[in-house]
């Protein structure tokens, strides 16, 4: 099993967001009984909350299928984990931090690293929790534009960690 968390801040905005959206392009793709999708924030803010009703919103609205209780990002987690995904800079920095080894910081990646037309200005998927519904729309747009290219990305590892 190749397996996949997303991490922002809280766990309520943009990581389940990311999650939800990921793992339907995984299902999609028939990577589903291959490809393990989840999401974590680097704080604990929220943990055990649910997705922020704006989130839950913007996603239903788009079609996508969310269950989501937040929950804070660990450490230990980096041994069972193929790739960590941060939907901003500040928490690929926070992650890398807390990775135990070099190889496990290695496995974290931004989002936005994956849309082939997001600028290195452009990398962050901005927090849209302080604002209206209008982020939380750009934040969809923002990680589907980059699922593409990360569900290729997870197709090839996938073939190589299972080769």
């Amino acid at each position: 099993m190749y397996r996949v968390c997303f991490v922002c801040t809280g766990n309520i905005c943009r990581s389940p967001m990311a999650e939800a959206v990921f793992r339907a392009h995984v299902a999609e793709a028939g990577l589903g009984d291959q490809v393990e999708v989840d999401s974590a924030g680097t704080g604990g803010w929220h943990e055990g909350d649910g997705a922020d009703p704006r989130t839950v919103s913007v996603l239903e609205a788009a079609g996508y299928e969310q269950a989501h209780q937040a929950r804070q990002f660990r450490a230990s987690w980096f041994e069972r984990l193929d790739l960590v995904i941060a939907l901003d800079a500040g928490h690929l920095r926070d992650l890398r931090a807390l990775a135990p080894t070099p190889h496990d910081a290695a496995k974290v990646r931004l989002l936005r690293s994956y849309d082939p037309a997001a600028t290195a200005a452009e990398a962050d998927v901005p927090d849209p929790y302080y604002g209206s519904l209008d982020g939380f729309e750009e934040c969809l747009e923002l990680v589907e534009a980059a699922s593409t290219g990360l569900l290729d990305a997870v197709r090839e590892a996938v073939k190589e960690h299972t080769a």
